[in-house]
């Protein structure tokens, strides 16, 4: 039986496979890193969410974060959209949605050579069972 130390580093180990070859192929590819495309994928999941609330998702400071989005806004990426008081908020352009959609096509194909080794039941057990983790 694996103790919970191992169970540990080889959740690590595949966590740092998925960054590395995902920041890899993203940078080849699509012009991003790993770090930008979650910045798009969040701000397309959560269309109102905050600058913090982004930092949040993203496991990332508030002021990273800040700067993060003003790069990416440089870029064409991003645009900022007035919020209720002080908040800041971003949303995707057309460029962004279209990097979003790319590096989403690339990260399927990275998580697909690992997690597809498993078959559908074994995917949702998988699933339930880090959720549950999670929860803990």
């Amino acid at each position: 039986m694996p103790s919970n130390q191992d169970v540990g580093l080889a959740l690590k180990r595949l966590q740092w496979r998925h960054h590395r070859e995902g920041n890899r192929r993203l940078s080849e590819r699509a012009g991003l890193s790993l770090v930008q495309w979650d910045v798009l994928r969040h701000v397309h999941r959560n269309p109102d969410a905050s600058l913090h609330a982004l930092a949040e998702l993203t496991f990332q400071t508030d002021q990273s974060m800040g700067e993060l989005s003003r790069r990416m806004i440089e870029r064409g990426l991003l645009e900022r959209v007035e919020g209720r008081g002080r908040a800041v908020k971003h949303r995707l352009t057309s460029d962004g949605w279209a990097a979003y959609e790319a590096g989403s096509g690339i990260l399927d194909e990275v998580l697909a050579e690992t997690l597809g080794v498993l078959n559908a039941g074994e995917r949702g057990a998988l699933f339930a069972l880090l959720q549950k983790a999670l929860a803990g």
